[in-house]
């Protein structure tokens, strides 16, 4: 059986200056701006307007870095089949591949002098990590920095010292992360590898960018990520940029400004006024992957759930919840809702009604269907927060469910009242928890 359903574009095809974007990973040359979206890389002057796309390649383009020239572009590629480094010019043209090793190869900048690109990669680790090397430019062999391992990276002026992360990102969603995987930063003199640790206090120190005696990051050690630089003469850390509520997720150094992501849009830091400025960008493409298509669900059905009499089952597919017979019948779309995540559906024990988590009002709800498809949805509104595995009680008048913070709540059908029953103490992922009911369902 292989059930067809038609998804339909998320998102509109064009996107004016002043609407929301996904614009990612900018990087900064003297005239332009490049930045990823939709998996491509795109160009754009720096004071904003029509974005021009330069790669569209079939897989994904990222990372991108200009030379410091500005003449050329290194990013990260996945072409033919893997994920390497590759350089293009500003201009645009046919990307040249520079890495061909079957690890990931993911490009971190470039040589001060504009002759090699630096680059991450766990093609000589003996476990998960990766360690940092250089290419030609213009192709060549390989050569390993002398550093044990190494993420995000920039060079000092004189090309004698390097600003790395030695212990990548423990997580790029979740925020204000405060374990023993913290990210960091470290100076690294090349000729010995004496490093210089950023001083910090167990934040997340992130995205350096070297300009003469200013090694500039991200940080969240005040709460919101936001732009910091160590000053490597007085060995202080100070804020650059204030905290504005929103995290900047990434940024580069270009000739006299760093240029960054925040909230989906791209913003300027001027390095000499200590001023900002948001750069309004227009987007406009056919963008293949929003085109409303028949998408084949059949071997992609995922939360499986059996109806009490096992005549039918239930499953999530791309957003939807779809019920399927196990033997005669023809397969059944409940709610067939493009740009709404449905999800985790569960039967009823009395055979009438499917629930699932909803994301249709902007925040997780919970919808309880009629399982044949006709009459009213109901819809129970849930405290702010993110949901999963909802249980039927035995009398189908009850829903328990668990939270992000490892709650356990339980939700009344008849009152829609959501009333809390316990809390693990030891913030189990939520994941790991599900409620299970008693047989009298109380």
């Amino acid at each position: 059986m292989r059930p067809l359903f038609a998804l339909c574009a998320l998102t509109a095809i064009g996107a004016a200056a002043d609407e929301p974007l996904l614009l990612q990973k900018p990087t900064l040359n003297k005239t332009h701006i490049v930045f990823v979206y939709a998996g491509d890389l795109w160009s754009v002057p720096r004071e904003g307007g029509d974005a021009v796309r330069l790669t569209s390649g079939t897989g994904t383009e990222t990372d991108p870095a200009f030379s410091s020239d500005g003449a050329r572009i290194a990013f990260t590629g996945e072409y033919d089949g893997n994920v390497d480094v590759f350089v293009v010019p500003a201009s645009g043209g046919v990307p040249k591949r520079l890495t061909w090793h079957p690890a990931p190869d993911r490009v971190l900048g470039w040589t001060p002098d504009g002759k090699r690109i630096i680059f991450s990669s766990a093609r000589t680790a003996y476990s998960r990590y990766a360690e940092m090397f250089t290419v030609p430019a213009e192709g060549g062999v390989e050569e390993k920095l002398p550093l044990p391992t190494g993420y995000q990276a920039s060079m000092s002026p004189d090309s004698q010292s390097i600003a790395y992360e030695p212990i990548g990102k423990a997580f790029t969603m979740w925020k204000r992360y405060r374990g023993g995987q913290t990210a960091r930063i470290w100076l690294a003199r090349l000729s010995d590898s004496t490093v210089t640790k950023v001083p910090r206090t167990n934040s997340n120190d992130f995205n350096p960018m070297w300009a003469a005696d200013r090694v500039y990051f991200l940080s969240d050690r005040n709460g919101p990520a936001t732009l910091f630089y160590y000053d490597v003469k007085a060995k202080t850390v100070r804020e650059a940029i204030p905290a504005q509520g929103l995290d900047l997720k990434s940024a580069s150094l270009g000739p006299d400004a760093i240029v960054y992501e925040q909230f989906g849009g791209i913003s300027l830091y001027d390095l000499k006024s200590g001023k900002t400025r948001p750069v309004p960008i227009r987007v406009q493409g056919d963008f293949p992957e929003l085109r409303t298509r028949l998408v084949n669900v059949g071997r992609r059905l995922g939360s499986p759930a059996v109806s009490p009499n096992g005549a039918r089952a239930v499953f999530a597919a791309r957003g939807d919840i779809i019920t399927v017979p196990a033997e005669k019948g023809d397969p059944r779309n409940l709610t067939n809702t493009p740009g709404v995540m449905e999800r985790d559906p569960q039967w009823s024990p009395d055979g009438k009604n499917i629930a699932y988590l909803s994301d249709q009002s902007g925040e997780y709800a919970l919808h309880i269907h009629p399982q044949s498809g006709a009459g009213e949805v109901k819809k129970i509104e849930l405290k702010a927060g993110y949901y999963n595995s909802p249980r039927f009680s035995p009398d189908s008048r009850k829903i328990a469910l668990v939270d992000t913070f490892s709650r356990l709540w339980y939700v009344d059908l008849e009152t829609s009242k959501q009333v809390e029953v316990a809390q693990d103490t030891y913030q189990m992922r939520s994941g790991d928890i599900a409620g299970a009911w008693s047989p009298a369902s109380k």
